[in-house]
C-alpha cells in the first residue's frame, strides 16, 4: 500500500445542487473510479454551490408540476425518467425514492451550509446526507431537519442554527454561484481536477477512471 506522502494529490471541484438527481449518479460514478485508485491518489473535494432554481419558495413545489412547468415534461416522461434514475442509482449504490408528492426545494440553506462544512472537512458527509435525505427518506429542508443532518455529520448544530436564522454565509453563496454563471456554467454537475480538467455531465465511471489515468499519467 503507498502511504499517504507518495500519494498524488488530487483536488476535485464538483459544482453541484442537492436537488439534482444527475449530481446524485454522477459523484456516485465518481466514487466508483476513484475506488480503483485509493492507493495512488490523495483526494480533496471541495463542493460548490449551483442553484438550479434559486427563486423556488420556501415551501416548495409539486416535482412533477415543476418539470411539467419548466420543461414540458409529461406524466409519461416523467414515469419514465424516474423508473431510469432508479436503477442508475442502483448502480451505484444510491436508492431513489421517487413519490406523487414529492417536492423540488429551495436550496439555497443547504448550500450555505455545505459552504461552511468546508472548513470542518465535512462537505462530503453532508452532501451525501443531504441527497440521502431529498431523494431516499421523502425528507425535505426545514430547519429543524437540516439541524438534525447537521448534527449526524458531526457539526455543531448552535452554529448551523447561527446560519440558517441570519443568512449569514448568503451573500458568499450567490457570489460563488454568480462567478460559475459568468464563466459560462449553464447546468449541473460538473467535475473540475486540479483546476484544468473538466467533465461535465454525469459521465460514466469508465470516462472518470480514463481521465484520473491521464492526470496519473
Amino acid at each position: 500500500m503507498t502511504s499517504p506522502e507518495s500519494k498524488i494529490p488530487l483536488n476535485i471541484d464538483i459544482i453541484s445542487d442537492v436537488v439534482c438527481p444527475w449530481c446524485v449518479i454522477g459523484y456516485g460514478r465518481l466514487k466508483k473510479a476513484l475506488e480503483k485508485y485509493a492507493d495512488t491518489i490523495e483526494v480533496n473535494i471541495s463542493w460548490h454551490p449551483f442553484e438550479l432554481n434559486p427563486n423556488m419558495p420556501s415551501h416548495g413545489e409539486n416535482l412533477r408540476e415543476h418539470l411539467a412547468n419548466k420543461y414540458g415534461t409529461t406524466l409519461k416522461g416523467s414515469i419514465k425518467s424516474r423508473a431510469m434514475l432508479t436503477e442508475e442509482g442502483k448502480k451505484v449504490g444510491f436508492t431513489f425514492n421517487y413519490f406523487d408528492e414529492m417536492k423540488m426545494l429551495n436550496t439555497h440553506q443547504c448550500h450555505q451550509l455545505l459552504h461552511w462544512a468546508k472548513e470542518s472537512e465535512r462537505q462530503s458527509e453532508l452532501a451525501e446526507a443531504l441527497f440521502t435525505h431529498y431523494f431516499s427518506d421523502h425528507g425535505e429542508f426545514t430547519e429543524s431537519e437540516l439541524l438534525i443532518l447537521i448534527k449526524q455529520v458531526g457539526l455543531d448544530a448552535a452554529e448551523a442554527l447561527n446560519i440558517l436564522s441570519n443568512n449569514t454565509l448568503s451573500n458568499e453563496v450567490q457570489s460563488i454561484e454568480q462567478y460559475w454563471r459568468n464563466n459560462g456554467i449553464q447546468g449541473v454537475p460538473l467535475f473540475i481536477f486540479n483546476g484544468r480538467k473538466m467533465l461535465s455531465g454525469a459521465q460514466e465511471t469508465e470516462t472518470f477512471e480514463s481521465l484520473l489515468n491521464q492526470i496519473l499519467n
